[in-house]
């Protein structure tokens, strides 16, 4: 008689549960808009979420620790002119959130650390270069203040957002609708999926396509009949890849190894309410201590429900195999570094007692001078004349460092 042999892997009895219920965040009108992107997004301070507006569009953003009810009254970001289709935190600084909108505009915000106390209108920076409605929204990985945008004119930008300025404009490479946009794990390659079924990698700072015939797949995966959006999230530390449908109520993971088949189906988590959107928490926000290896932000239509992928370990102690060293929140170059050709290595972790901050959280700087279009800027171009006032008070300051200076020098030379 033969013997099937079960496949040893750590992940093999991963599982999945939703928090109780007054850890969800509760009375929230998720946006109703038809979309693939996430509607989603978390870091270890904030929750945000794409909600329903009347005469624009706006996003919640709640403190990971305000669960329960949430007033109707509750402040939202609320600067766009149309519906916002994408949202995403920079994984550098916690609270600076870039938002994608019907009304063609990208908008970069600031949130305060305790939340919102009143509505926010004002971006910090506007960046306008696209023609048509804006999507897809990426931070760059490891390089400060860069973000990848792509709208539905069939256009990659790529801005250098202290500077609110697009310095790559990919639009002679798609010849129909952007599905998809992302980073390679260093930032130095972008991979696109565009409605004429074509997979591209590409240079960013070139804007050139690098390969795109990828041949035979190395393994297929029959998931099932349903034809909601696939929306995927991918752990390098693990090799686990998680599968969300919209309009589905599972998340489906795998573990995708360097032998064939590759890729090995773990389990699924189901629920009875469908998912309009999903957000993915960041390795450096998660329980190490409940070995607790992913978390999911669920959106209902009127709640937002965590569910957390726990690894079932009897010791207390922190397990090292579960949590090798992952990305940090420090950038390892400076956009403009970055767009002259430096790469940028990620620079690691340890999760081990948890992650506490050695370091402020990375400063968001907008060198206001060089913005073209920010909320501050319009209608005040005659600045002229502070301009030459305050290089006046400088060149005052710097007389009077040099005369006591002189005089430093004066009585160290008598002493």
């Amino acid at each position: 008689m033969s013997r099937k042999v079960v496949r040893a892997s750590k992940f093999r009895h991963v599982y999945g549960q939703a928090v109780k219920a007054d850890q969800c965040y509760d009375d929230i009108r998720i946006s109703q808009m038809t979309w693939d992107s996430n509607f989603c997004s978390v870091n270890p301070k904030f929750v945000a979420m794409i909600v329903d507006a009347s005469g624009g569009g706006a996003f919640l953003v709640l403190p990971l620790s305000k669960t329960g009810r949430i007033d109707m009254s509750q402040p939202t970001v609320c600067g766009h002119t149309g519906p916002v289709l994408d949202i995403e935190f920079c994984p550098h600084n916690d609270n600076i959130i870039a938002s994608g909108s019907e009304d063609c505009s990208v908008m970069i915000w600031e949130i305060p650390d305790g939340g919102l106390v009143s509505p926010l209108k004002d971006p910090v920076v506007k960046l306008e270069g696209h023609s048509k409605r804006v999507g897809i929204l990426s931070w760059h990985p490891t390089a400060h203040n860069v973000l990848m945008s792509a709208g539905c004119d069939n256009v990659v930008i790529l801005w250098n957002v202290a500077c609110g300025e697009a310095v790559v404009r990919i639009d002679s490479v798609h010849p129909d609708l952007i599905y998809s946009a992302c980073w390679n794990r260093d930032g130095s390659q972008i991979l696109t999926s565009c409605k004429d079924k074509t997979l591209r990698v590409l240079d960013p700072r070139k804007g050139t396509v690098l390969y795109k015939s990828f041949g035979e797949p190395l393994t297929l995966q029959e998931l099932d009949t349903s034809s909601g959006v696939l929306l995927p999230f991918f752990d390098p530390d693990t090799g686990i890849v998680y599968l969300c449908g919209k309009g589905d109520s599972s998340i489906r993971y795998f573990e995708v190894t360097d032998e064939a088949p590759y890729v090995h189906y773990l389990s699924m988590y189901s629920s009875k309410e469908s998912q309009k959107g999903m957000g993915y928490m960041p390795k450096r926000g998660l329980e190490v201590n409940k070995c607790e290896i992913a978390r999911f932000y669920k959106l209902h239509e009127r709640k937002c429900e965590p569910i957390v992928m726990t690894v079932p370990r009897k010791s207390d102690l922190f397990q090292e195999d579960l949590y090798p060293d992952t990305m940090g929140p420090e950038p390892s170059v400076e956009a403009a570094e970055w767009f002259e050709g430096k790469e940028g290595k990620p620079v690691l972790i340890s999760l081990k007692d948890g992650f506490v901050t050695t370091t402020k959280s990375k400063e968001f700087k907008v060198h206001k001078s060089l913005l073209k279009t920010t909320a501050a800027s319009s209608g005040h171009h005659n600045n002229s004349g502070e301009v030459h006032a305050l290089q006046e008070e400088v060149n005052t300051l710097k007389e009077a460092v040099e005369e006591l200076t002189k005089r430093v020098c004066e009585l160290e030379s008598k002493m």
